[in-house]
């Protein structure tokens, strides 16, 4: 299953780092301000991941906050919103079925998501769904922050990620490493966002979704796609900065 609500309009940053025109999203956030994501629609049925990245882009014209992902092979569909009831996300999706934006729609239970398992099934089976979702991404394009039509940047990636398993993160990389609880590389687990410094200095620049065994799944930059790297590999163990928690 392929699988990217965070506050309104975080998915306007242009960057893997972010630049925070118009957000406050680049700001460093505390553990307490990370929260379980509410209700949330879900809409579209496509073959081709451009169709969807349209959707997106169409909803998030109009403020509303949305990402794309894959639910099973082949097959693109776009989540929005994150309502705190049922009721309010259906208005949402009433309204924007009325205008034509979109069509039939989910609506999607906090209770579905497997940060919500979590509670039944331990903290083991959230981080094998982050990894699960992670992987889902293998082989998607790069894009430079979010207004290219071409695929994933990094931070997008990561929150993506989290998003689909019903955990709220920050949309840029540097906000990511503010908001998590720092973790020695002796305690990564799988789930656990990696970060690094790609434009040279310590400012984090670039991150990764750790998926055990010293290996992280990323978008790396342009013109390449997700892809899977090693923490001992030379460039990125020179540019790692630390890592980060978040259940």
């Amino acid at each position: 299953m392929w699988l990217a609500t965070a506050v309104a309009a975080v998915l306007f940053i242009a960057a893997c780092g972010g630049t925070g025109r118009g957000t406050r999203t680049d700001i460093p956030l505390s553990p307490a301000t990370l929260g379980r994501i509410g209700y949330t629609v879900q809409v579209g049925s496509f073959r081709h991941m451009e169709n969807a990245i349209r959707l997106t882009e169409s909803l998030r014209s109009r403020g509303v906050s949305a990402y794309y992902f894959v639910h099973a092979k082949g097959i693109y569909r776009v989540r929005f919103g994150d309502f705190p009831s049922r009721s309010m996300a259906e208005l949402k999706a009433r309204k924007l079925r009325k205008a034509g934006i979109i069509g039939n729609y989910y609506i999607v239970s906090p209770r579905e998501y497997a940060v919500s398992r979590g509670g039944k099934y331990g903290r083991r089976h959230v981080r094998e769904s982050l990894v699960r979702t992670a992987r889902s991404f293998l082989g998607v394009p790069y894009r430079w922050g979010g207004s290219s039509r071409r695929g994933l940047d990094c931070s997008g990636l990561a929150m993506s990620v989290y998003m689909v398993n019903g955990i709220r993160l920050p949309r840029s990389s540097r906000a990511q490493y503010g908001a998590g609880r720092p973790v020695g590389m002796a305690e990564l687990r799988k789930g656990d966002l990696v970060f690094f410094a790609t434009s040279g200095g310590r400012r984090v620049s670039h991150v990764g979704i750790y998926i055990g065994g010293g290996k992280f799944i990323h978008a790396p930059n342009r013109g390449k796609r997700v892809r899977i790297d090693s923490l001992s590999n030379g460039y990125y163990r020179k540019t790692f900065v630390g890592a980060r928690t978040y259940l």
